[in-house]
């Protein structure tokens, strides 16, 4: 099996895949971005969202079903990129999928600017299939080149929907037992109270108790997960 080419030795997160991500509202979004990444959808697909909406799950995901259908690929979170050169996009064209996060900060840098506009051209020609993750839609990300707008703007396009308090019940039960934890529904409630409606924050923390019921043999209940929540900073 090939697996995702990663640069600079960036990693993905092996939690990070389509089946432990709940879609809610998003289900057609998730479904256009797992048949992009097979090989079988649309040769560009541009998802927007506020941070905490599931993005770079999303595309670490993609990352995750291109390897197992054969297709190599890179995954690129231009935040952590920022710092280096737009020569990092020279010959992403020989892979299969490209997926960029966080687009919106290249916004506005002539280099970069002009160096997506050029790696979109590449992956063109070249049949590659582009996935790409900003927090606004193109015409409002704030990219100061007009061909590069209307680039990005020929593929499909979606918005991430959040979450509803129930739907984000049943992401956090879902994640739960895709962990092998049990979570009461008591205790998710409880939970649901008391945390950041935005889903990092709240895999996250069930990462904290995961880790913490192993260490101290204890389940999931009100009581072991509020002295949890009470240790943290």
């Amino acid at each position: 099996m090939k697996h995702p080419q990663l640069p600079l030795g960036l990693a993905l997160k092996d939690s990070a895949r389509f089946e432990s991500f709940f879609p809610g509202q998003n289900q057609e979004t998730v479904q256009s971005l797992r048949s992009a990444a097979a090989g079988r959808g649309e040769s560009l697909v541009y998802i927007a969202g506020p941070a905490g909406r599931g993005k770079t799950h999303l595309l670490q995901a993609a990352c995750h079903l291109a390897a197992e259908h054969q297709r190599t690929s890179s995954y690129l979170p231009m935040r952590e990129l920022l710092k280096l050169s737009a020569e990092i996009f020279q010959g992403l064209e020989q892979l299969d999928l490209v997926c960029l996060d966080d687009a919106q900060v290249l916004a506005g840098q002539d280099d970069w600017e002009r160096g997506l506009f050029d790696l979109f051209n590449r992956l063109r020609d070249s049949g590659t299939t582009l996935l790409v993750a900003a927090e606004q839609v193109p015409a409002r990300a704030g990219f100061e080149l007009p061909d590069l707008v209307s680039r990005l703007g020929w593929g499909v396009s979606y918005a991430l929907k959040p979450l509803a308090d129930d739907e984000v019940l049943a992401a956090l039960s879902c994640r739960a037992r895709g962990r092998g934890l049990e979570l009461p529904e008591e205790t998710a409630g409880f939970l649901l109270k008391r945390i950041p409606r935005d889903l990092p924050s709240v895999f996250d923390l069930l990462d904290r108790l995961d880790e913490a019921s192993m260490i101290e043999q204890r389940r999931l209940t009100i009581p072991f997960v509020k002295s949890v929540l009470d240790r943290l900073p």
